[in-house]
């Protein structure tokens, strides 16, 4: 199920930039250098300020954007949230609503790729209960991965043990972007509960994994990203 789009190895690795403000992002950023060189931003980012500059700032020095802000809204105002993203140099924008709500952001993308949001991967079988899906987690990421496809999005995002449905049953065109990325167990505070690891998304049929909190988090950030993008090379050149 190893993806074969054609892809940088290196732009594999989204890098989820989750920091107070952006004046703390372009530190970091300058911190990891070359060893990131896709990033999310999300809503943290958009509520400190800064935003927009930030991702004009990201992109002046090469980075591909991921604009993680997961539109649910009337269509009509999604439409038009998603077309100021045109021409920003941002590849990716989420969008976590319905199906007339995914056709009104992928009408409206130009050069964006919009990805609908299946199931968050800090949601389990008890979490949906209580938001009245009585149904099983893989079936509905299925569900929502097959309309999302037909509304024209470009991908999904999905956890990666869900992953290897999507390939099984849908198109391959389909782009799959996994957070929720643990390269080792995780810490008793975490909420990310549906969770793999770097190796096994990719063997899942991941396109792109999300990375946080173990490079964030890390002692030397720079490093820990280099030691994923190692392990991301070695699944791809084994390949080969």
């Amino acid at each position: 199920m190893l993806s074969d789009k054609p892809i940088a190895t290196r732009e594999r690795l989204i890098f989820a930039m989750d920091v107070p403000d952006a004046d703390a992002a372009r530190q970091l950023a300058e911190r990891l250098g070359d060893s990131v060189q896709f990033y999310k931003l999300g809503l943290e980012l958009m509520m400190a300020g800064g935003y927009f500059e930030l991702v004009d700032w990201l992109v002046e020095r090469g980075k591909k954007i991921f604009v993680d802000l997961k539109f649910f809204d009337v269509p009509a105002t999604v439409g038009r949230a998603v077309s100021r993203l045109n021409g920003r140099g941002v590849t990716f924008a989420t969008v976590h609503g319905n199906q007339s709500i995914m056709e009104a952001a992928a009408a409206a993308a130009d050069d964006v790729q919009i990805l609908g949001v299946t199931v968050l991967t800090s949601l389990d079988r008890g979490d949906l209960d209580d938001l009245g899906f009585d149904c099983d987690v893989g079936e509905l990421v299925l569900s929502r991965a097959r309309r999302a496809l037909e509304a024209g999005c470009a991908g999904v995002i999905s956890s990666g043990l869900e992953a290897p449905r999507l390939r099984e049953h849908i198109d391959a065109r389909l782009l799959v972007v996994t957070p929720g990325i643990r390269p080792v167990d995780n810490r008793p505070a975490d909420d990310q509960k549906r969770v793999v690891n770097v190796e096994q998304a990719f063997a899942n049929g991941a396109d792109y994994i999300v990375v946080g909190r173990p490079i964030r988090d890390a002692e030397n950030p720079r490093e820990a990203a280099e030691a994923i993008q190692k392990s991301i090379a070695g699944v791809f050149d084994s390949d080969n």
